[in-house]
């Protein structure tokens, strides 16, 4: 039996990558960290200024969920008013070639707009439908 044919093999096996996807590609996941790396400790209303897109409770919710992976560091100061500051940990550092290496496949978006512009222009004329 070939390995494609076999379906008895868990998804996260058939793909050992898909449960880091899961983890570093959620929607707002990628832009916080990015944040963080590139530009150092924040405080949330900081990132909430940074990440303009991102609503206070979802900023909250990707932030819990990245300190529970232990890909973000928080630190509470007991001060009046209290104080909270986010920083990338060394796990989430350990990322940072993998963004390296995205930003430098960014260069080719121009082609992937090209090549969805040419895909839609096949799917409006008439009698090309896809199956």
């Amino acid at each position: 039996m070939t390995p494609a044919a076999r379906t008895d093999i868990a998804p996260e096996q058939a793909c050992p990558i898909a449960p880091v996807v899961d983890i570093v590609f959620s929607r707002w996941t990628t832009p916080i960290l990015w944040a963080l790396h590139e530009y150092g400790r924040h405080r949330f209303v900081e990132l909430e200024r940074r990440i303009t897109t991102i609503t206070p409770k979802v900023l909250t919710e990707r932030l819990r969920r990245l300190e529970r992976d232990g890909l973000v560091e928080r630190t509470y100061y007991p001060e009046v008013p209290p104080r909270v500051e986010y920083e990338i940990s060394e796990l989430g550092r350990s990322l940072a070639p993998l963004f390296a290496a995205l930003a430098e496949w960014s260069v080719n978006l121009g082609q992937v707009e090209l090549a969805r512009q040419e895909y839609d222009s096949k799917e409006q004329r008439p009698g090309s439908r896809r199956n």
